[in-house]
């Protein structure tokens, strides 16, 4: 499974040549949480690995987001997720700083929404910290509603979601 490409942006299967790329998303400094630590070239050597294994056991994860000419612009994606034990669909979406607030995000996981939507997903989520309102913005933007509160990966976040498909 694999998101269409958009008037901007395409899609394509993180791979480890992308480490460089994706040290530098995870590690940028996060305005929305200045004193959160920074993620590492470890770090993000870890995160690779979770989207492959995520490719291979669920057909998805998070996918590379490039623009058409193959400037690098983030991630995006689906990935499963616990929410106080039980697993939903997450969206997901990483912006490098200098392109963010150009609707890049927003235009991604449009097309991922669409994605799970044709692959069966019935229910998609977004797990976004009460203080992030850009991210709170996008999800918004793909007709989320703030479902409610919950304790995940060790903080409080809000969990947006919506139903997909058929009803």
């Amino acid at each position: 499974m694999l998101p269409e490409p958009t008037a901007r942006l395409r899609f394509r299967p993180m791979r480890r040549s992308d480490l460089d790329d994706m040290t530098a998303v995870l590690s940028a400094f996060d305005p929305v949480r200045p004193g959160e630590g920074r993620r590492t070239r470890d770090d993000a050597v870890r995160w690779i690995e979770w989207q492959e294994r995520n490719y291979a056991e669920h057909d998805f994860g998070l996918w590379v987001v490039e623009k058409h000419d193959g400037t690098f612009v983030g991630d995006c994606g689906l990935t499963v997720q616990d929410v106080e034990g039980v697993p939903h669909v997450e969206v997901g979406y990483h912006v490098l700083p200098e392109l963010r607030r150009q609707g890049h995000a927003t235009e991604a996981a449009r097309s991922v929404r669409d994605c799970a939507a044709a692959n069966g997903v019935e229910h998609l989520v977004a797990l976004i910290r009460p203080e992030n309102t850009p991210s709170q913005g996008v999800a918004r933007n793909l007709g989320m509603v703030l479902e409610r509160t919950a304790h995940v990966h060790g903080a409080e976040a809000f969990v947006f979601g919506m139903r997909l498909g058929q009803s």
